[in-house]
């Protein structure tokens, strides 16, 4: 990786030396989920080409961002990981995320939604201070029925589990296609977003519109991100 620099000596300039080409800050996102097998990666990633794919995980490992670890048996084949340099990127992918989500709109055509994306953005959005009085786990399923992306959040106050899958029985189900975004970015409120049928709700909450806005607060979009200017006519 030395051949390739910006010839700075500065820690940002290393830091986009390490982690700064394409794909590689996406793969430690997904790798800050968990540990991974190659075609785990791929799956998560599907419009990576499988030799740019193993081309940064080669360059990670060389940076000491990512190792390969073999599995135990009767498991075969090894996974990746991150080491504890890679895993000290976490605030930094959480805070880009979070300043990246502020230009989100509508999906455009081609862009996918996987568990793992939405689990780091719901760790960039879990605000503690605001989860003290929540004990309560939730299940995702976004998207179209007969492919849905699914996740979990277990919160405990101000101890956040979150993951792909549906995880723990849930107290609420929510169920909903791409204009989720607008509850979880502070346009509406769970009330309207019901109302409007962005989501719909399940489980055995006793009052599912209730727990439904405590885990808005708890997961209010923006905390100090401000929106971008829209660009003049």
């Amino acid at each position: 990786m030395a051949e390739r620099s910006y010839g700075q000596y500065c820690g940002l300039a290393r830091a986009l030396d390490l982690v700064g080409e394409r794909w590689a800050l996406l793969l430690i996102r997904d790798l800050l989920v968990g540990p991974k097998r190659f075609t785990d990666l791929r799956r998560g990633l599907p419009k990576i080409p499988s030799n740019v794919l193993s081309t940064r995980l080669r360059e990670l490992e060389e940076g000491g961002v990512v190792r390969r670890r073999p599995l135990p048996r009767p498991d075969s084949g090894v996974v990746y990981e991150l080491t504890d340099y890679g895993r000290a990127l976490e605030d930094v992918v959480l805070r880009l995320g979070s300043w990246g989500a502020a230009h989100l709109a509508d999906p455009r055509p081609g862009e996918v939604l996987t568990p793992d994306a939405m689990v780091i953005a719901l760790r960039a959005m879990f605000r503690p201070s605001a989860a003290t009085d929540l004990q309560a786990a939730f299940r995702f399923v976004l998207g179209p029925p007969d492919a849905p992306t699914v996740f979990f959040a277990r919160v405990e106050g101000a101890m956040l589990e979150a993951g792909p899958g549906p995880g723990p029985e849930a107290d609420l189900v929510i169920v909903g296609g791409p204009d989720v975004r607008r509850l979880f970015a502070g346009e509406v409120s769970a009330r309207e977003a019901i109302a409007a049928g962005l989501v719909h709700l399940d489980g055995p909450a006793p009052d599912p519109e209730a727990l439904l806005t405590a885990f808005t607060v708890a997961f209010r979009l923006g905390d100090g991100v401000p929106a971008p200017e829209p660009v003049p006519a």
